[in-house]
């Protein structure tokens, strides 16, 4: 495992790069796409998301390189299923995991983050007194909204969000077009997610699934970005949509400065100011670095001895 110091940051690097009909091996300590026009170099360090189309083939060796360098690998089926798996992410420190187990366990501190979450998305402060149904309802309505601007704006027939997930081309095509954006947004939040330290799996609205917290920071940004977008395509036509969709996402995730946003965003959400003083530099330097025991805080009172549960 190299020294993570090494690896630029996430707000410095390109979001995704998406590739199908090739075959992926290692090169040095990066990767090389082979196909029918030859070799291509791919600087792996600087990327946070590798999604592998239909056709692909990837060494182990290539595996490894892509979790050495902090890239997570997205597996993107024909039919619009995706597959997610990642490594060990750009840090070894566990300060802000320690953080978002401590709110996610906690009823009233979650609530906190959640309405947070909402204020977020509205960009303005939410009356105290609203209860988090009526709260998802405002969330409701104004997303509605984005849909039927966006279907006023770009002339784009609008019934409602509708697909079918066993049958992909069912949909039509300004619902194929959202899908397609919004796994694109799910794949980079992903990445930043396990970039700095965070699970993926411990949401504060979305719950029970191993992609839960990458479903409530994606949900931050789908009515500035992937709404509009979707519209805009499926307006503008031409070729392949989905081709088209994944090329105006990776335009549109520059333009609002996203990468350099996620963290930044995430850490704010949670309370995350500052990293902490104890968290030496050496844990990202050295992946046989011990740690420290946990002592309690001094004054509290917990349980000693031999305890019935």
């Amino acid at each position: 495992m190299r020294d993570l110091h090494e690896l630029p940051k996430l707000r410095d690097g390109l979001s995704y790069l998406y590739v199908e009909h090739v075959k992926i091996d290692q090169t040095g300590l990066s990767i090389e796409f082979l196909d029918k026009e030859g070799r291509t170099m791919v600087p792996i360090a600087a990327l946070g998301v590798l999604m592998l189309g239909p056709g692909t083939s990837i060494t182990h060796a290539a595996v490894k390189a892509l979790a050495d360098n902090g890239c997570s690998a997205v597996w993107c089926g024909e039919d619009g299923i995706r597959f997610y798996a990642y490594g060990t992410g750009e840090t070894r420190k566990a300060y802000r995991l320690c953080r978002q187990a401590e709110l996610v366990s906690d009823p009233q501190k979650r609530m906190t983050i959640i309405r947070r979450m909402y204020e977020m998305r509205f960009e303005e402060p939410l009356a105290a007194d609203l209860s988090i149904e009526q709260v998802r309802g405002l969330e409701g309505v104004r997303v509605r909204e984005a849909y039927a601007r966006a279907s006023r704006e770009y002339g784009i027939e609008w019934h409602g969000r509708r697909y079918d997930r066993s049958c992909w081309e069912k949909s039509d095509p300004v619902n194929r077009a959202l899908s397609a954006a919004n796994a694109c947004l799910n794949g980079v939040c992903h990445s930043a997610i396990v970039a700095g330290g965070y699970s993926p799996a411990l949401g504060f609205i979305h719950t029970g699934k191993q992609l839960s917290f990458v479903y409530d920071i994606a949900d931050l940004y789908k009515v500035e970005i992937t709404i509009p977008l979707a519209f805009r395509v499926v307006a503008e036509g031409g070729g392949p949509l989905e081709k088209r969709v994944r090329q105006a996402c990776r335009q549109a995730f520059c333009e609002h400065r996203l990468l350099k946003r996620l963290l930044p965003d995430i850490d704010c959400l949670l309370g995350l100011k500052e990293e902490p003083d104890e968290q030496p530099d050496i844990l990202d330097a050295d992946p046989a670095c011990p740690t420290p025991l946990w002592t309690p805080p001094a004054g509290e009172d917990y349980p000693t001895g031999e305890q019935t549960w």
